[in-house]
């Protein structure tokens, strides 16, 4: 869908028509034909929130109030009733206008951004693949530089939402890993896609007990982006990357549990999105992305509850679960992740239930080494509503890790298994922190306004507004 700047002039040639105000009685100084003057004219009881619509025989105005919006919350209610007027429009229109009146940059950022992501869809598998009509989105009264930011990351998002969304059976390790590959293969990003011979070789025994019973092989995958040839520490990114979980011989149970779990690899989704976000906007400093990628499989080959896998670290693990898979190829990653300098690393992965159950579907849970920058990643989580939630890395946690016949066990218990889960990844950080747990937010089961359904590319949006005030 094309994003564009018009001008004031040409707003009446589009039939369907978007008004930014900030009370309804603004609507009135818009350039509009005298006849929808003369509906909205005729509208009373009018609240502060509600959406106002007029549609005569050759136009759909909406006038749509902002000034009852005051903080980040309130932002996102305005973003879900943007995206139903772009439910509205969607259906008859090819393209529409958007004319922002007096509200300021933010609120029309947030207005655009939502349209944009509402029209996403995945369609690869349906034998009618019924498209909404909008091709063309004009913008009155907004900075270019912003609509460019708007359309390069939600293609990020939608190319997150993509991977999400295939099935195991066309995303398979391998297949992922040169998807990735290609997605770069015209910007100024370096991708080196690293085999089995290569883990072997790296001793990530966490990434190699957990492809054990898979029949696809494992692969690392590498984005690195420095445009500069620049030599500061780098910000690191880690995506877990599990194209299908069963649970392995812990198998998941109800089965029913399996049936999203082609999401597991959200957090290496997001990561590939956050990279691909970064190249289109040319950002300025080093970033390096780590990406793990296997499936968790049973067969006569697979890793089994109380097996002990020595990791690239050299930490020795007891594996009392073979579905807590995930920190088992993170902390591979994270330990070569100091190969890089970091001057921090964020690792995102849909790791544990336990985050799901506290926080729900819309929100994710975070915890970290390092203060600073962990309060403005959640401060940048608020700004964007991807709110993240911060759960304590406290000492105490650690002795339910502790194994009896190797040095930590990969799961503590049946407490607190979103933190336990954070105490074992910081068994291998030696560097600034932040682990990012999506396990609910990364796919959702029912259409949440402009998140859709299915993959979501949580923590997109994140990462990019956090990285505004990077240095």
């Amino acid at each position: 869908m094309e994003l564009l700047i018009d001008s004031a002039e040409n707003i009446e040639k589009y039939a369907c028509k978007i008004v930014l105000v900030p009370q309804f009685q603004d609507i009135f100084t818009a350039s509009l034909s005298d006849s929808v003057r003369s509906m909205f004219k005729k509208r009373t009881n009018i609240s502060e929130k509600d959406v106002i619509s007029v549609e005569t025989l050759n136009e759909f105005v909406f006038c749509v109030q902002t000034a009852w919006v005051t903080n980040d919350e309130e932002r996102d209610e305005l973003r879900k009733k943007v995206s139903q007027v772009f439910n509205a429009c969607a259906q008859d229109y090819t393209e529409t206008v958007i004319l922002n009146l007096q509200s300021s940059q933010d609120i029309a950022y947030a207005c655009i951004e939502s349209f944009y992501l509402s029209s996403y869809m995945f369609t690869t598998y349906k034998s009618e693949k019924k498209a909404h009509t909008l091709s063309r989105i004009a913008c009155v009264g907004f900075e270019a530089n912003n609509l460019n930011r708007i359309q390069f990351i939600s293609s990020a998002i939608f190319e997150a939402r993509n991977c999400v969304n295939e099935p195991v059976s066309t995303l398979s390790s391998s297949v992922f890993a040169e998807r990735i590959a290609a997605l770069f293969q015209n910007t100024a990003a370096r991708v080196c896609v690293h085999n089995k011979a290569w883990i072997q070789e790296q001793n990530m025994g966490g990434l190699l007990a957990v492809n054990k019973g898979s029949v696809d092989e494992p692969q690392f995958v590498h984005i690195e982006w420095n445009p500069n040839n620049s030599k500061e520490q780098a910000l690191v990114l880690v995506g877990k990357g599990i194209v299908f979980d069963t649970g392995g011989l812990s198998i998941k149970s109800p089965s029913s549990y399996m049936e999203t779990m082609k999401a597991d690899m959200g957090g290496a989704a997001a990561v590939v999105g956050i990279m691909k976000a970064l190249a289109d906007i040319n950002f300025p400093h080093l970033v390096h992305a780590l990406i793990p990628i296997t499936d968790n499989r049973l067969s006569g080959n697979a890793y089994a509850p109380g097996d002990v896998v020595s990791m690239r670290s050299g930490t020795t693990v007891e594996v009392l679960n073979t579905d807590a898979e995930g920190r088992m190829i993170l902390a591979d990653a994270l330990d070569y992740a100091a190969e890089f300098n970091p001057k921090l690393v964020i690792d995102i992965a849909t790791l544990t239930g336990a985050a799901n159950a506290a926080v729900g579907e819309h929100a994710a849970v975070c915890m970290g080494t390092h203060a600073e920058y962990l309060q403005k990643l959640i401060q940048a989580s608020m700004q964007v509503w991807e709110p993240l939630v911060e759960f304590p890395l406290w000492d105490m946690y650690e002795k339910l890790i502790i194994s009896d016949i190797a040095d930590i066990k990969n799961v503590g218990g049946p407490v607190a298994g979103a933190i336990t889960a954070g105490k074992f990844l910081q068994k291998f950080v030696k560097y600034p922190w932040i682990h990012m747990d999506i396990s609910g937010s990364a796919f959702l089961k029912t259409k949440s306004a402009y998140k859709g359904i299915g993959g979501t590319g949580f923590g997109i949006r994140t990462i990019m507004e956090f990285l505004k005030s990077w240095k």
